[in-house]
């Protein structure tokens, strides 16, 4: 077997010292006036001797494996997989490299990918949490890895978080039905104690209030997680037969792709009578013969920011936590 490729060989091909190599492949040599021409020739070499770091050798020297954990609500959500996306891109320009899992939105599933991680000794964490998780979350604050909570948080646990203003959004969706004349406006979220879902609930009902219109419990509909399209069929009929309503409300993408489905299903030109506005993007969107006002999320800057706060954590532990909400904007090409 041909031995492995080591700092030692590249720098007698390059005609430098074995630190200046270190230096350089350690993305280290600006800051030790390594010129552009060298780094560059030392870099060349290292790709056609086939160099591979020993990341166990410099984690043992640095205490760092320079791999980060994401953690997310539900990897097959475009607005998950997406802003996991954006996070790899973010950490490979920065050479980190990202560990992914997702929880499925199941709380004991998140803990064994948490606990799978912590033995991969990741330097820090991005999580999306789950419901039913702060207890973890509490615990693993007193573990002193960093974390960063993205699109949801618990408001009585002092953490890292990156976000929206949940609240802010949903009074600029109610409110964009109320301004088309609606004033049957239904609702449907998921039966869920998370605080995000409760804000966007709340955004909902004090834009109602603010334009004096009062609330029909019959216009709002829980749905449990784990029983979306064996509800939706019958929360729809609800709503647009028995409810009567003149507009619908989705929380969340995921709600709004099944729930569009089942409307269509009562009547091809439904959405010519039942205005719709949904909370988060979804390609589906695109197929349809009306547009669907939604509620857009930064997803690019979301996904930086919590890098950053995270890395920046990781190489400063005392780094002042960061608590940061995004504004969503309402898009549709119509408006």
């Amino acid at each position: 077997m041909k031995p492995k490729t080591s700092l030692k060989d590249i720098a007698k091909v390059v005609g430098v010292s074995i630190p200046l190599v270190s230096y350089v492949l350690s993305n280290k040599g600006k800051e030790n006036r390594v010129s552009e021409k060298t780094a560059k020739r030392i870099r060349e070499v290292a790709k056609e001797l086939n160099y591979h770091p020993n990341w166990n050798a410099r984690s043992l020297k640095t205490n760092k494996t320079r791999s980060i954990g994401v953690i997310v609500a539900d990897i097959s959500n475009p607005f998950f997989s997406n802003l996991a996306r954006t996070i790899e891109d973010e950490a490979f320009s920065q050479d980190y490299t990202v560990i992914f899992g997702s929880s499925d939105e199941k709380v004991e599933k998140f803990n064994k990918v948490l606990d799978f991680l912590k033995m991969r000794q990741v330097d820090g964490f991005i999580i999306a949490a789950p419901e039913g998780s702060k207890d973890i979350i509490a615990e693993l604050t007193k573990t002193g890895i960093p974390f960063v909570l993205i699109d949801r948080f618990f408001n009585d646990l002092t953490t890292n978080y990156v976000a929206v203003d949940n609240f802010k959004a949903s009074m600029q969706a109610t409110n964009y039905l109320l301004g088309k004349g609606n004033k049957k406006i239904g609702a449907v979220l998921y039966n869920s104690s998370m605080h995000h879902y409760k804000e966007r609930h709340q955004g909902y009902l004090e834009a109602l209030k603010n334009a004096s219109v009062p609330v029909d419990p019959k216009w709002i509909k829980k749905i449990d997680h784990g029983s979306l399209k064996a509800e939706m069929k019958s929360v729809v009929k609800e709503l647009v037969l028995e409810a009567g309503v003149d507009a619908i409300y989705f929380h969340t993408n995921t709600l709004a792709e099944e729930g569009l489905t089942q409307m269509l299903g009562l009547d091809r030109k439904i959405l010519k009578k039942v205005n719709v506005v949904v909370f988060d993007q979804n390609s589906s969107y695109n197929f349809l013969e009306d547009p669907i006002p939604y509620l857009h999320q930064p997803i690019k800057e979301i996904g930086q920011k919590a890098l950053r706060i995270l890395i920046g954590q990781i190489q400063e532990p005392d780094q002042e936590l960061q608590q940061i909400s995004f504004d969503a904007r309402l898009e549709n090409s119509t408006l």
